[in-house]
């Protein structure tokens, strides 16, 4: 197994993976990116994320996609958006050393934070994280405003 950067041609094998983590997460429906939305945001003159990919032979067979945020307490940080592992290659260390990949990244760029959401029900996930010496917040919520909420709030 290999872990290495994201390429452009990666993203429709990213795509396959993040459609494979919505339906795992309970949400087969929720992906509206496409293929060329990937290449577009990440490839871009001004890329807005990161990648690092994992091969098994010529198949990719895990990704992480990340992005730098900023802390007015920390300065700058990494976000972690997605870390995901093809369902049959569960169990192997892929994640472990995506995971790695991207925890060497944010030190080498001298961040003070990375930080992920995981489901409350991904016992798996969380058990992972907390071994790693990660800390999982019970305190903190995550909040969004989809599409729809944003365009309900400047209607009313």
């Amino acid at each position: 197994m290999i872990i290495r950067e994201g390429q452009k041609e990666d993203m429709p094998a990213v795509l396959e993976l993040i459609r494979e983590l919505a339906v795992f997460e309970k949400e087969p429906e929720a992906v509206v990116i496409t293929a060329e939305d990937l290449v577009k945001d990440g490839f871009s003159e001004n890329p807005l994320f990161n990648t690092f990919v994992a091969l098994e032979g010529d198949d990719i067979i895990g990704a992480a996609l990340f992005y730098p945020r900023y802390s007015t307490w920390k300065g700058k940080t990494i976000h972690l958006e997605d870390l995901i592992v093809r369902e049959s290659k569960r169990k192997f260390g892929v994640g472990k050393k995506l995971y790695n990949k991207v925890l060497e990244y944010a030190k080498n760029e001298g961040v003070r934070r990375v930080e992920w959401v995981v489901l409350d029900w991904n016992q798996n996930a969380i058990d992972f994280y907390e071994k790693s010496g990660a800390t999982v917040f019970d305190d903190w919520k995550t909040v969004q405003m989809d599409e729809n909420g944003l365009k309900n709030y400047f209607d009313n």
